[in-house]
């Protein structure tokens, strides 16, 4: 099977081409140029930017990918551009989602008041404001203002003579990982700290997590089974955690002797304050896409924290994103509370 990917060259890509041609197909790939990646010797490389989609369709139909899988559409232009270059073109289109599609995210962000109960499945309700980026000074991974998957999914899944298939990510970590997930709970093991404090909503808090090789391998299986056309699936770690039992196996794994402190709010300083509402969960049920599309593991929980800490302890971020903890507190605060609780 022929297949393009656009935007294959980041975090998650490398490992969806790796599997798809480990899988037998053949694999190009649209990008811009600007990312080294370790991708297949046998990959076609095609140089350019999304905004040039239509002027390279005729370069594309020559190339005749039966599937086209979006890596990086974000916005609601970027599916119009996707679908209208493609269509008479490919045979389906996989797009990447996730799941700050659902209601339960802007409860998280205080724009939704009503908890939502979890796990999500993949008709779960969504959010009734658009754009969850745009009022943020600082928006992850520089997305763009008018960033919004909800409208992405409607417009790859509208079109009857181009089917879609919507592949919802949870929260994933691994090697190279942009937001650098684990780092801010490694800084304080590496820095042999004897307890990390997590206020006690934050403890108790479950979200979906997912490693980026089994993303990647969850994706390569929506791109080839035909099964999945006009299919949304949820992915993520089987195995469901709270922020305590996480950062604790977490510790276990890179031997840290250290242990992770629950506290109640009022032991906190008066002005702190949490930016997400914990009182929601972010879970999701993955049921779908095991029974459908025969998905399951190829990394274990463990050995995926594993690889995750080793890539991290030689990658430390130059400039860290507070978007990954941003609930822990500095060390002088941490020590004068625990001196309180011990």
């Amino acid at each position: 099977m022929k297949i393009l990917i656009i935007g294959g060259t980041n975090f998650i890509g490398p490992p969806v081409v790796r599997h798809l041609i480990a899988m037998g197909h053949e694999v190009s790939v649209f990008h811009r140029g600007k990312t080294k990646a370790n991708l297949p010797p046998d990959v076609d490389d095609i140089l350019g930017d999304r905004s040039q989609l239509v002027e390279m369709k005729s370069k594309f139909q020559q190339l005749s990918p039966q599937v086209v899988v979006d890596m990086v559409a974000y916005t609601e232009q970027d599916a119009l551009t996707l679908m209208n270059t493609f269509a008479g073109i490919a045979q389906r289109v996989v797009a990447i989602g996730s799941m700050d599609v659902y209601r339960a995210y802007g409860v998280i962000l205080g724009k939704e008041s009503e908890v939502v109960p979890v796990p999500l499945t993949e008709d779960s309700p969504l959010r009734s404001s658009l754009y969850p980026f745009r009022e943020m000074p600082i928006r992850p991974l520089d997305a763009p203002v008018d960033y919004e998957k909800i409208l992405v999914e409607r417009v790859v899944m509208a079109n009857p003579d181009l089917p879609g298939t919507i592949v919802r990510l949870p929260m994933v970590y691994g090697e190279n990982d942009p937001l650098n997930r684990l780092f801010p709970y490694l800084q304080r093991m590496g820095d042999r700290r004897s307890a990390i404090l997590l206020e006690e909503s934050i403890a108790r808090w479950r979200g979906s997590y997912g490693y980026v090789e089994n993303i990647g391998y969850a994706i390569a299986l929506a791109a080839t089974n035909e099964r999945a056309a006009n299919r949304i699936y949820h992915v993520a770690d089987v195995e469901v955690l709270t922020e305590a039992e996480r950062v604790t196996r977490v510790g276990k794994i890179a031997q840290w002797q250290g242990k992770v402190v629950v506290v109640p709010k009022s032991q906190l300083p008066p002005e702190w304050k949490l930016p997400v509402n914990t009182e929601q969960d972010w879970l999701v049920d993955s049921t779908r896409i095991r029974q459908e599309l025969e998905y399951e593991e190829i990394v274990s929980l463990d050995e995926a924290l594993q690889r995750t800490i080793n890539w991290q302890w030689n990658h430390s971020p130059q400039q860290p994103q507070q978007f990954a903890a941003p609930w822990l507190l500095d060390y002088a605060t941490e020590d004068a509370i625990l001196t309180k609780v011990a």
